[in-house]
């Protein structure tokens, strides 16, 4: 018994309208995973999360300390939080304070509120209530006695490898009886442990207390 052409369509469609839902679904699917595919951001290779400037170690009370040529102490650095950061290797610390011990000369404290260490360990920025101490210094043979020094400004950059701190901020610097301001900061030399204010310069002798030693 052979199909007319009528009947022929007829089991045609009848066959796609039972396969629709199936081909609706499919659809569907595709053009979901398409729309979740094109909006979800791609993720980011494991060298690319290595290189985030985010810490890889915290210390509480930490210390850091760096040998001279000789064996002794160079210089000193504590913090009460010491925060590093492994894609540059750089430390935050929290109340940072340095020590630098110049050869036959009296140890020199800087310190201030917060602190940047760079990842070679050759500057540190000192940020906020920054302070250098230098305390009183007895004659000897070859120098006379130098007063007690305390200098003032809001940033002090150690240069560690050269002995030098600087800043361009206002300083206020205070030595023996003598109060002298600048208007542009100044360089503190701790081979000669002395300063040089730059810009405008003004000064007065007035009493001052001694003070304790940071």
């Amino acid at each position: 018994m052979q199909l007319n052409a009528q009947q022929i369509k007829l089991s045609i469609w009848r066959a796609l309208l039972r396969l629709m839902p199936l081909i609706l679904m499919s659809t569907l699917t595709l053009v979901t995973f398409w729309l979740v595919k094109k909006n979800t951001p791609a993720e980011k290779s494991a060298i690319e999360r290595v290189r985030l400037h985010e810490p890889d170690y915290i210390i509480t009370n930490g210390a850091l300390s760096a040998l001279n040529e000789s064996g002794n102490t160079k210089y000193r650095v504590l913090g009460k939080k010491v925060t590093h950061y492994d894609d540059d290797a750089s430390i935050d610390i929290q109340t940072p304070r340095i020590r630098l011990f110049p050869p036959e000369k009296s140890p020199v404290t800087v310190k201030a509120d917060t602190g940047h260490l760079d990842g070679d360990l050759t500057i540190l920025d000192l940020i906020d209530n920054a302070e250098i101490f230098r305390p009183p210094q007895a004659a000897t043979a070859t120098e006379p006695a130098r007063p007690r020094m305390l200098a003032r400004s809001s940033y002090f950059k150690v240069l560690i490898n050269d002995d030098i701190i600087e800043t361009d901020k206002p300083i206020t610097l205070e030595q023996g009886l003598s109060i002298i301001r600048s208007t542009d900061g100044g360089v503190f030399n701790n081979i000669e442990q002395s300063m040089v204010l730059s810009g405008q310069v003004r000064g007065r002798i007035e009493r001052v207390q001694p003070g304790a030693q940071p």
